[in-house]
């Protein structure tokens, strides 16, 4: 049997990326991938300052001169929001001496040699290290935790732009609005995600930032319609239509004999739910340390790789956010706006410290002490009281 250097089972963004980064730098890499000739369907976005420096223009699908965020009032983002190009982005990633196999993964089995896949087909790949990038399914590395989990959901839908142009005008991208919602008493809080697509259509997605467990998608396609009709806009339910489900709250999984990467790993964002551009740009980095020390065997090169992604000062970042999530879960749904307008009125570059310092201790420490010192007593008690727990 030909035994691979890397074999990595999951076929999505991260997947990709650390596969295509491994046979860059050489090592025999096959890429397990259920269904290879299918697009990728979900919306991936990030702040272009996360993005890796060569990654190439064709990769950015939109990108709108004006991101905004409104909460109790309007703010003006002077960082840029971009949507990525799923087929642009595959093709970035794919080298052409990695291997894509078409398949799914049952079980692996490790041995003092390396290990060995078992696919669904009854088949096996043997490999030298195995990467889990099966999302938060974590196919290889235990399953999901069986506690309930914190969920963000989201129910959207692609409208012409011209349509929407009064919610959403030319050249603007909205992370997000928490007006008009039908967020009464008994509601569960939600808010609009809005991106043009660049191609005259745009994505409006009511979103439900974190739930345990999340909100279902008849309320929010039910919110949306609501916040849609202050606009005079009619859904006819014909429309083009996105599902976003996904786990905020999930902790790194244990690891030993494989490594986990993406989603699988932990590495999305409490607060917000993205993993894509941590994933691209840890990938290389996870890549070269896989590479130096897989000649020791795969422990060393799951503990090299697992040192990359969750390093002492990401570990604590991570903790943070986790009780930033904590504090979200529990505030009432009228605090919410007014929690965000005091995020998105600190200074931009703190704001950028908890979105996306993954490693930045002290800048994610101060935004929560910012954020923290201009809420609402009310809001403090509950902020410090959650933070210990």
């Amino acid at each position: 049997m030909h035994v691979q250097d890397v074999v990595v089972v999951g076929g999505g963004p991260a997947g990709f990326a650390l596969a295509g980064a491994c046979a860059r730098l050489g090592l025999r890499t096959t890429v397990l991938d259920p269904a290879p000739g299918r697009p990728w369907r979900q919306t991936y976005a990030a702040w272009t300052d996360e993005l890796p420096i060569d990654l190439p223009g064709s990769v950015v699908r939109s990108c709108p001169e004006r991101t905004v965020a409104i909460a109790e009032t309007r703010h003006e983002l002077t960082r840029r929001y971009a949507l990525l190009d799923n087929a642009a982005l595959r093709e970035h990633l794919r080298h052409p001496e990695l291997t894509v196999r078409q398949g799914s993964a049952v079980t692996v089995a490790h041995t003092c040699d390396g290990s060995l896949v078992q696919l669904t087909d009854g088949q096996a790949l043997a490999a030298r290290l195995v990467v889990d990038a099966t999302g938060d399914r974590r196919a290889l590395c235990g399953g999901r935790p069986r506690r309930p989990a914190a969920e963000q959901t989201a129910y959207g839908v692609l409208l012409p732009s011209e349509r929407v142009a009064e919610l959403v005008p030319p050249g603007e991208s909205v992370f997000m609005d928490w007006r008009h919602a039908s967020n009464g008493p008994s509601d569960w809080p939600t808010f609009l995600y809005a991106q043009p697509l660049g191609d005259g259509r745009t994505l409006l997605e009511e979103t439900s930032l974190a739930r345990r467990p999340g909100l279902g998608y008849p309320e929010l396609r039910r919110k949306l319609a609501d916040r849609l009709g202050e606009y005079g806009i009619s859904l006819s339910g014909n429309e083009t239509q996105e599902r976003v489900r996904f786990r905020v709250d999930d902790p790194p999984p244990r690891v030993r004999d494989l490594l986990p990467f993406g989603a699988a790993a932990g590495l999305v964002h409490p607060a917000t739910g993205f993993s894509v551009a941590a994933a691209l740009a840890l990938a290389p980095r996870v890549a070269e340390a896989v590479h130096a020390a897989l000649p020791a065997g795969a422990p060393a090169a799951v503990a090299a790789g697992w040192r990359v992604l969750w390093s002492p000062s990401a570990k604590a970042v991570h903790a943070l956010r986790r009780s930033g999530l904590r504090v979200l879960l529990a505030l009432p749904a009228g605090d919410l706006p007014r929690f965000f307008e005091l995020f998105f009125a600190m200074p931009e570059a703190e704001q950028a410290h908890y979105l996306s310092g993954r490693e930045d201790v002290r800048g994610t420490a101060l935004a929560m002490a910012g954020l923290f010192r201009h809420a609402p007593w009310a809001t403090r008690t509950r902020m410090a009281f959650l933070g210990r727990l």
